[in-house]
């Protein structure tokens, strides 16, 4: 029986650091929003350098906890696990030819997008949404009975010009 009982134990804390909490190092300063948008309310500011434990990942943003407040934050201004002290310039320089820079993890390079390679590789074609998406066109004449009704007037504006590239 207390065979058993230690068995269980042993299980209990070699599972329980896979439940935990992933931490971070916040590495550019900004402020904790109630909900993951731009313009909601900011609860607090985090500093360079503050340590958090990410809670939950939504698209673009992270949920974090901290000392300073719970909500989220913008994931580029957090670096998942503790921040690297003795790495500085030199570090990165050494990361970058070595290949080693990145986290290893892909993800999409076209803006924040939050996905990551297990989502991007179970993508599959959805000829339903791809045609919800489409009846949203519009045409020429029904963009502008919209943006006369909006109250909205064209003005036109020049290009700006070209600037100056000299062939190296």
């Amino acid at each position: 029986m207390n065979l058993i009982k230690l068995g269980i134990v042993l299980f209990a804390l070699l599972v329980m650091p896979a439940f935990a909490a992933e931490t971070g190092s916040v590495i550019r300063a900004d402020g904790i929003k109630v909900e993951p948008f731009r313009d909601a309310k900011t609860i607090a500011m985090l500093s360079v350098g503050d340590k958090v434990e990410i809670v939950k990942k939504n698209g673009g943003w992270l949920q974090i906890k901290s000392p300073k407040g719970k909500g989220w934050v913008h994931m580029l201004n957090v670096r998942k696990g503790d921040m690297r002290k003795d790495s500085g310039d030199i570090g990165g320089l050494l990361g970058m030819a070595s290949g080693r820079a990145g986290t290893g993890k892909i993800v999409a390079t076209t803006g924040i997008r939050g996905l990551d390679e297990v989502e991007l590789q179970s993508a599959k074609y959805n000829e339903t949404e791809l045609n919800l998406v489409e009846s949203y066109t519009i045409n020429r004449a029904e963009a502008q009975v919209f943006a006369t009704q909006g109250k909205l007037v064209a003005r036109k504006f020049d290009y700006l010009p070209s600037p100056d590239v000299s062939p190296e």
